[in-house]
């Protein structure tokens, strides 16, 4: 610290907090800790009996923590991403539109090793509406090395960490197999579940074809569909009991399957495969029909935006993926597929 004149603080660091005293208008902290002081404040402070002030003395090897959070900005902040003001060395980014938060947590994690930087984030790969929070950035001290910023710029390596991406898919086709639907001996309570679930990503439900058991059947339905829409979903037959085909008929359609099979609960019979023009094609367990969260609801997002999904994604699942099945559901406000 530096006790200077006030005259003389322009471009300096307050060290602590100012107060000012107008009866019966105002009492409280003019200028906070960590303020810049600017050619404006100066008759304001001289008006508060400040003649001298405390500052910061800041080299060129140091930062102020409002410049530190700009930085950090720089590095997360992508496509459809917007931005709040600085303010006490804090900067909030927030979903330009609705989509899925794409984010690089390996690199999140690195940046966030370095003694001093944070930045914290809402789960990746999960659904966002327009206006909501994304993260917030900002260093711990009131002034930072400016090593460790280059640091973090090193390991972001001119790519953000964070996006925004669209849902791009539109429409879509669902295939319902069984006889007991096929044959009009129980009615299709699966397919209106899924209607307004895809609501959610904008996509619409275009072809719906009813087939009765049997492996060909099946195939014979998702060729018929399969270049008329952006999304196939197979419901029924995903168990492992003999006449279960749904997983037979979507590999002898050509799908080439990503997994048969999550760490999930509800959700463990989920399939995802995709054709060779990125269609993706889903074999829906009965869960999805009756539970409110489920593997689907975890996978959708990332689907919709038309983001690929690997085995080793469905892996990292498991961590988070047993619901809780508590009496009142919130999802996604909790635990689950976190």
């Amino acid at each position: 610290m530096k006790l200077i004149k006030t005259t003389d603080a322009v471009g300096h660091v307050l060290c602590h907090d100012l107060t000012r005293i107008i009866p019966g208008e105002f009492k409280g902290a003019q200028f906070r800790k960590g303020h810049v002081v600017t050619e404006e404040d100066i008759p304001i402070l001289l008006s508060m009996g400040k003649e001298n002030l405390y500052i910061f003395e800041l080299d060129e090897n140091m930062l102020h923590e409002n410049d530190a959070a700009e930085i950090l900005c720089t590095l997360c902040k992508g496509e459809n991403i917007n931005r709040s003001e600085v303010k006490e060395g804090k900067i909030e980014l927030t979903a330009a539109c609705d989509g899925c938060f794409s984010l690089d947590a390996d690199r999140l994690y690195q940046i966030n090793s370095i003694d001093e930087i944070m930045i914290a984030t809402r789960k990746g790969y999960t659904a966002v509406r327009k206006g909501d929070k994304l993260a917030g950035t900002r260093v711990i001290p009131l002034v930072i090395d400016r090593k460790k910023l280059k640091e973090a710029e090193t390991i972001a390596n001119d790519t953000p960490l964070m996006n925004v991406v669209p849902y791009r898919l539109k429409t879509a086709a669902v295939i319902t197999t069984g006889s007991e639907v096929f044959h009009h001996r129980i009615a299709d309570k699966f397919t209106p579940v899924l209607i307004e679930k895809l609501k959610a990503y904008g996509i619409t439900v275009t072809e719906h074809l009813t087939v009765d058991d049997g492996i060909d059947n099946i195939t014979d339905a998702i060729n018929a569909v399969r270049n008329n829409v952006d999304i196939i979903l197979c419901t029924g037959g995903m168990s492992v009991d003999p006449d279960d085909n749904t997983r037979g008929a979507i590999k002898q359609s050509g799908a080439c399957i990503v997994t048969y099979g999550a760490p999930v609960l509800p959700g463990a019979m989920f399939l995802l495969g995709y054709f060779g023009d990125g269609t993706p094609i889903l074999g829906l367990p009965g869960c999805v029909m009756y539970a409110k969260a489920t593997i689907f609801d975890l996978v959708m997002p990332r689907i919709a935006a038309g983001i690929p999904l690997t085995k080793a994604d469905f892996v990292k699942y498991g961590e988070g993926g047993l619901c809780l099945g508590c009496p009142e559901c919130t999802y996604p406000h909790c635990p689950f597929g976190k």
